[in-house]
């Protein structure tokens, strides 16, 4: 397994897995599984709605002697509706007791967007906090004062441009360590991946297969897939590898962390072995072509009628 350097010194492993879309009542399972075929890194989040079946899958494992807490790095997320520096550290400590942990090694701000405190999603205009009422740099201090008390060992966010992130690090004591971004082949996002490798940030993949299970209500009824592209199934069978293993190749040899979801044993266990596998420059230059800006997770959840949030704004593109 490759690792990947943080700002503070510490390493994440540079392949993981997610649990976006993972079922109650599957997901424990597909943990207990990951964690016995060798990952060591699980990517959370309360907005999943299973992060205490997570957590029971990771202390059923510790206390079988799979792996211990020091060797696990367990990542999750700030919802929308905790963005009120008062509300920071009682959504960690949440995420902390459903995970049965004593600590987290990186705690994300889930999206740019802020909701009411109790709003899981919102339903109308009201539900919303925009940034200027509820400014991004009040609740990193929050965040920045968890680090402070030991809940947690590294901060960082999600979905953040480019220009969002540039003023974080403008206004921030303790810089961001990673943004979690989509990423794949058909979104290469190389002026981000440019902008944090000059600010020692680090950046995971999300949706690094392309996210073809998320909800039907997220999908476009044109959009493109990537697991049935020409050139990465070209690059698989030349390497006799699964596209699944050659699209987080591709991630994982742009030194980017890459998070794939899955509850199937063997896709597990091929999705891991992806870690130690290598893409030649040609098959790195066939899929920079690739590239067409095209977002499978493109927010517009949070721009519906009445929201102060548009794909304007929140992208700043």
């Amino acid at each position: 397994m490759q690792f990947f350097p943080l700002a503070s010194g510490d390493r994440i492993p540079a392949l993981g897995l997610g649990t976006w879309k993972s079922a109650p009542g599957v997901v424990y399972a597909a943990v207990k599984e990951a964690l016995a075929a060798g990952y060591r890194h699980i990517d959370c989040a309360p907005a999943y709605q299973n992060e205490a079946e997570v957590g029971q899958a990771i202390a059923e494992a510790m206390a079988a002697g799979t792996a211990t807490r020091q060797e696990l790095w367990l990542t999750s997320k700030l919802w929308n509706n905790a963005h009120a520096p008062d509300q920071v550290q009682p959504a960690l400590e949440k995420t902390l007791a459903d995970l049965r942990v004593d600590w987290l090694d990186l705690y994300l701000i889930h999206w740019p967007v802020a909701f009411k405190p109790g709003v899981m999603f919102p339903q109308r205009a009201e539900d919303y906090i925009t940034l200027d009422a509820l400014p991004i740099r009040e609740t990193w201090k929050a965040l920045e004062a968890c680090v402070n008390k030991g809940l947690v060992r590294n901060i960082g966010v999600c979905n953040f441009s480019v220009a969002k992130l540039a003023a974080l690090c403008a206004q921030a004591a303790i810089q961001p360590a990673m943004n979690q971004i989509e990423l794949h082949p058909y979104l290469q996002q190389t002026a981000m991946l440019a902008f944090c490798r000059e600010r020692n940030i680090q950046v995971t993949a999300y949706s690094p297969l392309g996210s073809g299970d998320r909800p039907a209500g997220m999908k476009k009824s044109d959009e493109p897939t990537l697991l049935d592209n020409p050139i990465v199934l070209r690059i698989a069978a030349k390497h006799g590898i699964t596209p699944a293993q050659t699209l987080l190749a591709w991630g994982l040899g742009r030194k980017t962390v890459v998070i794939p979801k899955s509850v199937n044993p063997e896709r597990l266990r091929q999705n891991l072995a992806a870690a130690d596998l290598t893409l030649d420059a040609q098959d790195m230059a066939e899929m920079a072509a690739l590239d067409r800006g095209y977002r499978f997770v493109d927010g517009s959840f949070f721009a519906g009628s009445g929201s102060p949030y548009t794909l304007a704004n929140l992208w700043d593109e």
